[in-house]
């Protein structure tokens, strides 16, 4: 009788072989869902939420984000799958797949009498055989443009159909190579994803400069300026109220008629500073001149400025005005005191989209922008989702790429390896814990038998093929998913992430571990000791 009992008679409590397997079966059930999901000819999942919401997804990270799993052992794994993809913004469907197998194999030896410690022991050799081996794969490349379109279609077309991939396999590169910048880390903020009900999703394309999700606030003011003058500001040009609390005195209705226009001239020399800006550079270099302000412009203070013919954004978001530097050059501005041409930036050209009630500034035509903007267009909502999600893990995996400077063979071809090299490691490890590292090497083929499985060919079948051609060739082989044979992923130029990989031998092997070492589960919490 277990000893909680005792001290809480109302404890629920699994012990050694009921506790393990509620654990291994709660891992194979996610792995059941996941499964199918993997690699470029997995199947959708529809998630419908409780408002009756459609999303449409095949993103391991997406599912296990929305799902509600009520499982503790599950929900431990989710975390864990979800935690890889904040890391390196991939490989959340294979986690969830490796720890399900690993726990599987384990199962085997365990009912037969091994004792988890040894498998778990086995589990530890066979992960840091395997980093060894990834070291030996991993390819070392300059990362050019080719290789780097490679690595987004790979990822990319995991998760959107091959078509809608080599369209957003071009813009999510240039993307990443507009915005790098020698010698600081990439920040994929400086890509802006903005969404547009509109057209098909073949239409997505990438905008070399900001699209604003608002337009001008007046009437009069142009539609389409070329070759212009950015000002980004934040400054207020509206009347406000004071800070502090204060009040005005006045006897007569002249005395308030003064305090009113002194108030207003105050905005009113504020909005002069940036016309006689305006009126001194485009006089000049005879230039368009543009305001972007993140604080409000009074309708007075829009008109002075359209009489002037300037263009005039207000309420721009605050993400944007870093961006906005970055991506027309200048300076954003706090104080009007002090306005000079270099505090400027330049677009080539600034005009206003119209669709149905909304409206959007694009800023194109910027000379070197180091902030970009991925424009997403598609017929409806959850085609837009979809989308988002997919460009977010392309993103990542060039990044990852770049900053790893190396890549690895994909369609299964590293888990064939390293599976290969543990079968022939395991001989030189004496003692019970050479059937760990079998049962790792066994769990590693999952990822190529569920491709295979996937694409409508036979797993064992295909399987065999490609460790046979591995054998012979010692290439590193993959499975070709149109044709269910083996074929060399480096000629085909199907690459994985090697950060990616990584992380799943490390955090895959942790987990399955853990879990494997339970020989006891209580439900005794407060809540339950109260009663």
């Amino acid at each position: 009788m277990a000893a909680i009992k005792a001290v809480n008679a109302k404890a629920e409590v699994a012990r050694a072989q009921a506790a393990l397997a509620i654990n291994i079966c709660a891992a194979r059930g996610l792995q059941n869902v996941l499964r199918t999901n993997l690699g470029p000819k997995g199947t959708m999942k529809m998630l419908v939420s409780g408002a009756g919401d459609i999303k449409l997804t095949k993103d391991g990270n997406v599912l296990l984000h929305e799902m509600q799993i009520q499982h503790p052992t599950a929900s431990l794994i989710a975390k864990v799958a979800t935690a890889q993809d904040d890391v390196t913004g991939d490989g959340t469907t294979s986690n969830v797949l490796l720890i399900g197998e690993l726990l599987k194999q384990a199962d085997l030896y365990i009912s037969e009498g091994l004792h988890p410690r040894i498998i778990a022991e086995g589990f530890e050799a066979a992960k840091i055989k395997a980093l060894e081996v990834l070291e030996k794969v991993k390819v070392k490349k300059e990362m050019n443009r080719k290789i780097l379109l490679d690595v987004a279609r790979t990822s990319l077309q995991t998760k959107v159909h091959a078509e809608l991939a080599n369209v957003l396999t071009e813009a999510v590169v240039d993307s990443v190579l507009a915005i790098r910048r020698p010698g600081y880390p990439i920040d994929l903020f400086m890509v802006e994803i903005v969404e547009m009900k509109h057209k098909s999703e073949t239409n997505t394309k990438l905008i070399r400069g900001l699209v604003l999700d608002h337009g001008a606030r007046h009437p009069h003011m142009k539609k389409r300026v070329e070759d212009a003058f950015i000002l980004t500001c934040n400054v207020s040009l509206e009347y406000e109220k004071t800070e502090v609390n204060s009040g005005f005195f006045y006897k007569t209705a002249e005395e308030k008629e003064e305090l009113v226009k002194a108030e207003r001239k105050f905005i009113d020399d504020r909005v002069q500073k940036i016309i006689d800006l305006k009126e001194k550079v485009c006089a000049e270099f005879g230039k368009e001149f543009v305001v972007i302000n993140q604080k409000g412009i009074d309708p007075f203070s829009l008109d002075m400025l359209a009489k002037h013919g300037i263009v005039a954004l207000r309420r721009a978001k605050r993400r944007n005005m870093e961006r906005l530097s970055l991506a027309c050059g200048g300076i954003a501005v706090n104080s009007l005191e002090d306005l000079t041409v270099d505090c400027l930036g330049h677009a080539g050209l600034v005009y206003e989209y119209t669709l149905g009630e909304e409206k959007f500034t694009f800023i194109e035509g910027c000379v070197n922008p180091l902030s970009v903007t991925l424009l997403v267009k598609g017929p409806n909502k959850h085609t837009l989702t979809q989308i988002k999600d997919a460009l977010r893990d392309g993103l990542h995996a060039i990044k990852n790429a770049i900053e790893d400077g190396c890549v690895v063979p994909g369609a299964g071809a590293v888990e064939v390896a390293i599976a290969e090299a543990l079968l022939v490691y395991k001989h030189n490890v004496k003692g019970r814990a050479r059937l760990g590292i079998q049962a790792f090497a066994d769990a590693l083929l999952i990822i190529p038998k569920v491709l295979a499985q996937n694409s409508g060919c036979d797993p064992q079948e295909t399987l065999v093929k490609v460790q046979a051609v591995h054998l012979e060739s010692k290439q590193l082989v993959g499975i070709d998913l149109n044709k269910g044979e083996p074929m060399v992923a480096a000629d085909a130029g199907v690459w994985d992430n090697y950060c990616v990989k990584k992380q799943l031998l490390h955090s895959c092997t942790v987990i399955a571990t853990n879990i494997l070492l339970v020989d006891e589960i209580m439900r005794a919490g407060m809540s339950s000791l109260r009663g």
